[in-house]
């Protein structure tokens, strides 16, 4: 085989053991997006704490794929396209990273919240908005993997659903919280947890403009679709 050959397939393999590396990681934070909303909608402590336990693999990840990454372009000296996708790289892994945060500060609160009597259909309710999140990551990965811009273009404007979700739940804890004050402490912490799943969404959002980035050269120019802002706590 011609040495230009060899190098270009072993880049090639480099490539396809780190995203194998990104497609695990991005199970692992669907998973942890679905046990934490699951684990406050249940009252289930374990779950919580497996989903706290579980970051830590996330995080190992993470770092895995930053190194292999930095040792591609030590090794290969990539330039245009094969440039961008090392970067993309780069930045889909940090995003799935925080996400992964997020359902860990999740899982966190829903400890907190179980000493708590229930606020009746706010579990319920948040672990819809997580599931939203948790399809837009899906899908975006699946975008990431067949370098299809339009998929990824779709997943960025589905954020603004969730911005939507976020903005009724935050009027209908402010509700809750007005006509019963015993519900102050739970919403507070729902609040924060419907928080960290809008900026899952942004997180995701993030990915697919990274997506468009490896396949088109260049990111959106136009600014992302959002729904009215609420105040933050």
């Amino acid at each position: 085989m011609p040495t230009s050959e060899h190098i270009v397939s072993s880049f090639d393999r480099d490539l396809e053991g780190i995203q194998g590396l990104i497609m695990r990681m991005g199970g692992l934070v669907e998973e942890a997006i679905s046990d934490a909303a699951k684990a406050l909608d249940t009252r289930d402590v374990e779950l919580a704490q497996k989903v706290r336990a579980g970051d830590a693999a996330i995080d190992v990840l993470d770092q895995t794929i930053n190194e292999e990454a930095a040792n591609i372009i030590a090794r290969r000296q990539p330039i245009a396209r094969d440039l961008r996708t090392v970067l993309t790289v780069f930045r889909i892994s940090n995003n799935l990273e925080r996400i992964g945060d997020y359902a860990k500060n999740i899982a966190k609160r829903s400890e907190a919240i179980i000493e708590h009597p229930p606020v009746e259909g706010t579990g319920a309710s948040l672990r819809r908005m997580a599931r939203q999140v948790e399809l837009m990551l899906k899908d975006v990965l699946d975008a990431y993997i067949q370098q299809d811009a339009d998929k990824a273009q779709d997943v960025r404007e589905r954020d603004i659903e969730v911005d939507q979700m976020y903005s009724a739940l935050f009027r209908e804890y402010l509700t809750f919280m007005m006509e019963d004050p015993r519900n102050i402490t739970t919403c507070m912490h729902l609040h924060f947890m419907a928080k960290n799943i809008e900026r899952m969404g942004d997180h995701a959002t993030s990915i697919a403009e990274q997506v468009m980035y490896l396949v088109t050269g260049e990111l959106p120019d136009d600014e992302r679709p959002k729904a009215n802002a609420v105040p933050m706590a």
